[in-house]
């Protein structure tokens, strides 16, 4: 079988350490080219796997004519790379959050439709062992209606994790648009989703910058969610977690309580109310210190190999990004805000 020839837009951490590599193991893959407006950065990428360097997307595009390509930009340029990567052909796995508004993620959306490729975006907390193992229980109705719930996503901030640390542009407004929630946020609001299969129906938030210096970005967020269904819950997403990264999940039901990612070796707990107690091993959840398979790049590489549209389309990110910016509306005007 040919291989799938890659290409990979943004040479930071996220591709350095996440689709580089995952890429470079994929049988099906060959890593063709690097795009990165650094020209040692995009240079040093290529070098292991006799690729081309660029520092314009536009021209890599045009002279390599990749048939996929990862979008790890920052924020503001999702959009504009991910149309130009659909206008020439290319299958899109694109970073989250899906973009910067719900305007350009609909352009996106519409832009791989109207050039028959696929968009996807990096949601990867639903392939989180530990999450796929909590949906399988929650489908098997053992625990009965979800009433309430809990989520959580934080960690010391971006400057432990770019190649760049403080100069990093997670902290330029102008270029990240959003800070911890964009970065944070977009993950749980994806997973609750994801977890009840279930819209959020309206959101309150407080979002604040409260101890990164010399940023206008957000690094702390406080939000309560009425979904679809009834059930009300709480989604945190912070930079100042600086003891420790916290990634969990819990749900509270008719049946029991379920506790994901709360136990440093049972990924999954489930309490019942009478009096059982199942615990599960079933592998960590990645996180920026202890970095594992996201299983993203797999996932999207199977649909590129298959003809199988991904779960994780842009429409998927598009009803994630809404909340967030239901979020932001709701501090903006100190409303609940209702989402459509």
């Amino acid at each position: 079988m040919k291989k799938i020839r890659v290409a990979v837009i943004g040479c930071g951490a996220i591709a350095q350490r996440r689709h580089i590599p995952e890429y470079a193991v994929n049988p099906n893959v060959e890593l063709v080219a690097f795009c990165d407006p650094i020209p040692d950065r995009a240079q040093m990428c290529a070098e292991p796997y006799s690729a081309q360097a660029f520092t314009d997307y536009e021209d890599m595009l045009r002279e390599v004519k990749p048939d996929a390509v990862s979008v790890c930009t920052p924020n503001i340029l999702h959009a504009p790379a991910t149309i130009a990567a659909a206008n020439a052909g290319a299958h899109i796995l694109v970073e989250k959050p899906i973009a910067a508004t719900e305007e350009e993620a609909q352009a996106m959306i519409e832009a791989a439709r109207r050039n028959g490729v696929y968009l996807m975006v990096g949601h990867n907390q639903r392939l989180m062992p530990p999450h796929r193992k909590a949906k399988e229980i929650l489908q098997s109705g053992k625990l009965g209606k979800v009433l309430t719930f809990r989520t959580s996503f934080g960690h010391p901030g971006p400057e432990r994790w770019s190649v760049d640390g403080r100069d990093s542009w997670f902290f330029r407004k102008d270029e990240a648009i959003m800070g911890a929630m964009g970065d944070l946020g977009v993950h749980k609001s994806d997973l609750i989703r994801y977890f009840l299969e279930d819209e959020v129906a309206e959101v309150a938030a407080i979002i604040d910058t409260l101890h990164k210096e010399d940023t206008a970005v957000d690094d702390n967020a406080a939000c309560v969610l009425r979904m679809k269904s009834g059930a009300i819950g709480t989604l945190a997403a912070s930079w100042t977690y600086y003891k420790g990264e916290d990634n969990s999940t819990v749900f509270w039901c008719e049946n029991g309580v379920m506790k994901v990612g709360t136990h440093p070796e049972d990924q999954v707990i489930v309490e019942l109310r009478d009096g059982t107690v199942e615990r599960y091993k079933v592998g960590a959840i990645a996180t920026n210190e202890k970095q594992t398979a996201s299983g993203v790049i797999d996932a999207f590489v199977d649909c590129l190999v298959t003809g199988k549209a991904p779960d994780i389309s842009g429409e998927e990110g598009l009803k994630s990004l809404k909340v967030i910016l239901g979020a932001f509306k709701s501090y903006a005007t100190g409303q609940i805000v209702k989402l459509s």
